[in-house]
């Protein structure tokens, strides 16, 4: 019998300080997120991140926070319910870090009788710090608890035309009829972690990236990430000169991707683009990174530098196409 776990970053509890510090620490504590030693990882969690950090992200959280909780874990949930009620197959859904947990998830499908289980991570590209980090966590609970049971993963779907089309689709159902630039600003990560996925080793996040499919290329976030905007830009028929990409959420003092979003607020506004429209399509639900650090702040730091209008576009939340493009996925297994 087969079953399918949806699987989604995941939040809070509720948006107490002591709730967000256990989040927080969980997810920082990931050896995929924070790859330095543990002695080390753990000394800057303890000892310099969890003494401040969570009072300021409940601080965050309460802002985006809805009455049903977590605005992330209710899309999702609805995400799941509607898949639930097109397919024949078992869904469950699950959390990478909090509740509900992957482990919860398999132990829901195996006690409804499933012995094969697509653990499909909801990341349109690649990353170890969450494609890589769901496969492992899941190996790990099937090999110490469900020895019996099989696991599949899907492979990611940055480019798959029905997702592209999903993606465009909300895309233009949101953007405005005059608009200076259309901003892709997608969850950043530290360079180091694009080498680290590079199956050849040879990485040196050059313009191999804006070129044409490499092996490599099916590990490498930067490039998926930039194949994303440039199929969406084609289904949308916009001018290039339309079109900008840059990365945000940057932790820490190493080097991340570039640009930064936060800097691109900054800059553009001085650069006569003072009318434009932001999506982060790394996410397909809405959550703190998007409604608090892009809609909320993001919009305030672009008006305080002289911008005219900013206009957020939500994630594919709930939307028909994004739906029907899971059913479509599902269907293969």
């Amino acid at each position: 019998m087969k079953g399918i776990l949806l699987v989604n970053l995941g939040s809070p509890d509720s948006t107490s300080v002591k709730d967000v510090r256990k989040y927080l620490r969980e997810f920082l504590m990931d050896e995929y997120v924070i790859d330095v030693p543990y002695l080390l990882r753990k000394f800057l969690i303890e000892c310099i991140i969890l003494p401040f950090r969570p009072k300021k992200s409940a601080e965050a959280y309460s802002q985006i926070w809805w009455k049903e909780g977590s605005p992330l874990v209710t899309i999702s949930k609805r995400v799941a319910e509607k898949v639930k009620q097109k397919t024949n197959i078992s869904v469950a859904l699950a959390m990478r870090y909090g509740n509900p947990s992957i482990k919860n998830g398999i132990k829901e499908l195996v006690n409804q009788g499933v012995t094969e289980i697509l653990v499909y991570s909801l990341y349109p590209h690649y990353a170890m710090s969450s494609t890589k980090t769901v496969e492992e966590k899941a190996k790990d609970i099937q090999q110490k608890l469900y020895p019996n049971i099989t696991l599949q993963f899907n492979k990611p779907f940055y480019n798959k035309p029905n997702y592209i089309k999903a993606l465009s689709t909300s895309i233009k159902e949101h953007l405005p009829s005059e608009f200076d630039c259309l901003l892709f600003s997608y969850h950043g990560l530290p360079e180091r972690h694009i080498r680290k996925t590079d199956p050849n080793g040879t990485c040196k996040l050059g313009n191999c990236c804006f070129g044409e499919d490499l092996p490599s290329h099916s590990t490498c976030y930067r490039h998926q990430t930039y194949k994303t905007t440039e199929l969406v830009r084609q289904e949308l028929d916009l001018p290039k000169a339309k079109i900008y990409q840059s990365f945000q959420s940057r932790l820490g003092n190493d080097p991340w991707l570039k640009p930064a979003t936060d800097k691109i607020f900054e800059e553009f506004p001085q650069k006569g683009k003072k009318k434009i429209a932001v999506v982060a399509p790394a996410f397909v639900s809405d959550c703190l990174e998007t409604l608090e650090e892009l809609q909320m702040r993001g919009k305030e730091d672009f008006m305080a530098a002289g911008g005219e209008e900013f206009i957020y576009i939500p994630c594919m939340n709930e939307s028909e196409l994004w739906i029907d493009f899971l059913i479509e996925e599902i269907s293969h297994f």
